[in-house]
């Protein structure tokens, strides 16, 4: 018996050694870095055409936005929508029985990017991020990528392939691989536009009458958790911002089938004061508050929701994100952890 199981053992490693010569395989015809939408569907396009491709995706889910909270479509004729593209919205309709759906839960956007992703020619490899591009002659020729924990010491894997796609939502391939880049907005005299650059709009705004200090009236005191002291720049005036980031709140009506919101670690209060006094001058002017008063709320399939911004309070940690385009993988896991 002892003999026999240590011959089940070695079989089970031959296997297992056998199963993981198969999925190193580092010859593409395509190298897709980023599992997004964007990814999944170019992926599968090339696929279809018997081309073998992978997909490096940084975290653990494909799909990216669409998978990830967002599921209302901002979609405004679409007759323009096409392709792949369609056809994956008509597969949501098939969930749903109906003809097509631009309106869902992201779990199910999930299984069907992972259905895509089943394909015999696509390989997925997740957990893994770019830590190097190899070119010659002003061409990638391969990519090292190492497990997105690692501290990257970690020697990696190299791929090659015939052709490199972008579907990240950083661009790291194409900046890692030379190509220049802007971050922030332009001044409007750059290509003589005249909405770009630093702008005062009216909407998404506190009203002025919102007291910006620590104690109403006393300046010395400081200011609220949030607002900056830097003064606005004459309108147009381009800079390193970049657009505010969020989390797109998926939350649900079935009772069956949700987590309570807690009480996050490190909660500071402060840090929603200037809500804490939105509240209190509405209440003054007795409004009738719900949540539709402070956070745009989409009814989605099945009881779900979609949640974003709407008025001066919002899920966007406006001035966290600044940073994060140049950062590295490490800083960037710590600003997304802040948001």
């Amino acid at each position: 018996m002892r003999k026999l199981a240590w011959l089940f053992c070695f079989g089970f490693i031959i296997c297992s050694s056998c199963r993981n010569q198969i999925q190193q395989i580092n010859e593409y015809d395509i190298c897709i870095y980023g599992g997004t939408s964007s990814g999944i569907i170019a992926a599968t396009a090339g696929a279809r055409l018997g081309l073998k491709v992978v997909v490096i995706e940084p975290g653990r889910h494909l799909g990216g936005l669409s998978s990830g909270g967002l599921g209302a479509t901002d979609i405004g004729n679409k007759y323009a929508v096409t392709g792949i593209a369609r056809e994956f919205y008509r597969k949501l309709g098939a969930h749903y029985k109906r003809f097509e759906s631009w309106t869902f839960e992201p779990h199910v956007a999930e299984e069907i990017f992972n259905e895509y992703a089943n394909h015999p020619n696509i390989n997925v490899i997740i957990n893994h991020r770019l830590k190097k591009v190899d070119k010659k002659d002003n061409k990638i020729e391969s990519v090292q990528i190492v497990p997105s924990k690692s501290s990257g010491i970690f020697p990696g894997r190299k791929i090659h392939a015939g052709i490199f796609i972008d579907c990240s939502y950083e661009g790291d391939l194409m900046a890692s691989a030379g190509i220049s880049y802007t971050v922030g907005r332009e001044d409007n005299t750059t290509y003589g536009e005249q909405y770009n650059g630093f702008q005062i709009r009216d909407k998404h705004q506190f009203p002025d009458s919102i007291e910006p200090y620590i104690i109403p009236g006393d300046s010395l005191s400081g200011l609220v958790w949030g607002i900056s002291d830097r003064k606005a720049e004459k309108p147009g005036t381009g800079d390193h911002r970049v657009q505010a980031y969020n989390f797109r709140l998926c939350l649900t009506q079935d009772t069956l089938n949700w987590i309570p919101i807690k009480k996050p670690r490190g909660y500071d209060a402060s840090k929603y004061e200037l809500l804490r006094r939105l509240i209190e001058q509405r209440d003054k002017k007795k409004w009738k508050h719900t949540l539709n008063s402070y956070l745009s709320i989409i009814i989605m399939p099945n009881g779900k929701t979609d949640i974003n911004n709407n008025g001066p309070f919002s899920t966007d940690l406006i001035g966290g994100n600044y940073d994060y385009p140049e950062a590295n993988f490490h800083k960037r896991k710590r600003i997304i952890a802040l948001h």
